[in-house]
């Protein structure tokens, strides 16, 4: 048995507590492996083993192996899996760099402006595409974090412009807890971000939030608890990553 698989199903033995524990069903989260910094061939290795969805970081770092992957992405390719993998941007995304983005990925998980969002439109529609997206909202007070603060006007200013963009299609939030405080106040940030989600589906009706993307290796069990239905595992299905100088790590 690799160390991958016994990574995987020690994760999922975990994941599966977690459930137990919120009175969930397995089947109401998906697991995203996180493989920025991992090679082409590491992402395949996970595929075999069953896993279908992957959170990269950085455009210029999964424009580096994309090609590698595009049998694992189409169906009809030789060799594709089942289930053809689907790779979304999980990092903050500069502007300038929508195109790419659109190019490369199947879904945009770091929405965080509406400049970004004008772009993104504009990049989806010179390639024909409905790109789904994620609003990622800044929940920790770290300045490190990105994100969009909930209450801010660029965030109504978002909302209000979102389905009018034809090209996009909203599919729910994303956050990232802080780091290395005590359990309260990290399921205070994920309860927080299930609360706004039902709060904005209510006051926008003509947008989608079914997506609630928190929760890492470190707190996912809480995240599920808390009413994720998407985590996003890296270190504890990959192992400890080693810094690159090309690309330097940051938090899953």
């Amino acid at each position: 048995m690799t160390a991958l698989k016994e990574n995987l199903e020690r994760l999922e033995a975990a994941i599966a507590l977690a459930c137990q524990k919120a009175g969930r069903q397995r089947g109401e989260i998906e697991l995203m492996a996180v493989s920025k910094t991992y090679p082409a061939v590491t992402v395949a290795e996970a595929a075999a083993l069953g896993l279908t969805l992957f959170g990269e970081s950085r455009v210029q770092e999964f424009a580096a192996k994309a090609a590698e992957l595009d049998g694992l992405r189409r169906a009809e390719a030789a060799g594709a899996p089942a289930v053809p993998i689907r790779v979304h941007l999980i990092g903050h995304l500069q502007s300038n760099k929508a195109l790419r983005a659109v190019e490369l990925f199947d879904v945009i998980d770091s929405l965080d402006s509406l400049r970004l969002a004008e772009r993104l439109n504009e990049a989806a529609g010179k390639l024909s595409k409905r790109l789904p997206v994620l609003i990622e909202v800044k929940l920790s007070p770290e300045a490190t974090k990105a994100g969009l603060e909930p209450e801010s006007t660029e965030a109504a200013q978002l909302l209000e412009r979102l389905p009018d963009l034809e090209h996009l299609q909203a599919r729910g939030l994303m956050t990232i807890a802080p780091w290395g405080v005590a359990e309260d106040v990290t399921r205070a940030c994920f309860r927080s971000l299930r609360e706004l989600r039902d709060r904005w589906t209510a006051a926008h009706p003509k947008l989608s939030f079914e997506v609630l993307s928190m929760g890492m290796s470190g707190d996912f069990a809480l995240a599920i608890e808390e009413g994720a239905t998407r985590i996003r595992v890296g270190t504890a299905l990959f192992g400890k990553r080693q810094p690159q100088s090309e690309f330097l790590p940051g938090p899953e």
